[in-house]
């Protein structure tokens, strides 16, 4: 397994969790990568935290949506809804990230469905999350859990696969490289 660590700020916050607490519990349990995604903060607040989190970790960070701040990560991830932002074309939407996103730095897109992920395959794109797997605590917004097929769509990808939503750090699959865990590492 290998380890793709969420840094929610709302679950953070929610549990009394500090970044460096968080940040220590992923280096220990070997994390390759590290996003940081908060959904409330002004971009200041973001950019103090990637600054704070690459002081402490010196794997890949990621930042969620707050493509603006890559100069201070390695990549950028987005969900479909925020794609649609850019662009209602998320194939558009993927080629303006790439005019920031430059190729020397990760870009990676959520997919829910075997649908978006045979979409990706012609993207752009470093990886894809896939999921959700299970019903998750951090996102309430759930519109499909993949459960058990969650592994066989991800076997149609071109990219490397990261599962989302409620992964745990037992769970195992064929065709998936990176198990994404958020409020799980604090267990």
């Amino acid at each position: 397994m290998r380890l793709y660590a969420l840094c929610d700020q709302d679950m953070l916050d929610a549990r009394g969790v500090s970044i460096e607490e968080f940040i220590s519990i992923a280096k220990e349990k070997n994390a390759e990568i590290i996003q940081y995604r908060n959904k409330n903060a002004d971009i200041a607040f973001i950019k103090q935290q990637l600054i704070l989190i690459r002081k402490m970790y010196d794997g890949f960070l990621i930042v969620n949506d707050a493509y603006e701040l890559i100069e201070f990560c390695d990549g950028v991830h987005l969900g479909q809804e925020d794609l649609a932002l850019i662009d209602e074309d998320i194939s558009k939407a993927v080629n303006i990230l790439r005019s920031v996103v430059t190729e020397d730095k990760i870009l990676g897109i959520s997919t829910h469905n075997e649908e978006e992920v045979l979409e990706a395959n012609s993207l752009d794109l470093n990886y894809i999350g896939l999921g959700a797997l299970r019903q998750t605590d951090t996102k309430k917004d759930i519109s499909a859990v993949l459960g058990d097929t969650l592994d066989n769509i991800a076997s149609n990808s071109n990219h490397l696969v990261a599962a989302i939503g409620g992964v745990e750090l037992g769970d195992t699959f064929e065709n998936v490289t990176y198990h994404v865990i958020g409020s799980g590492l604090l267990k």
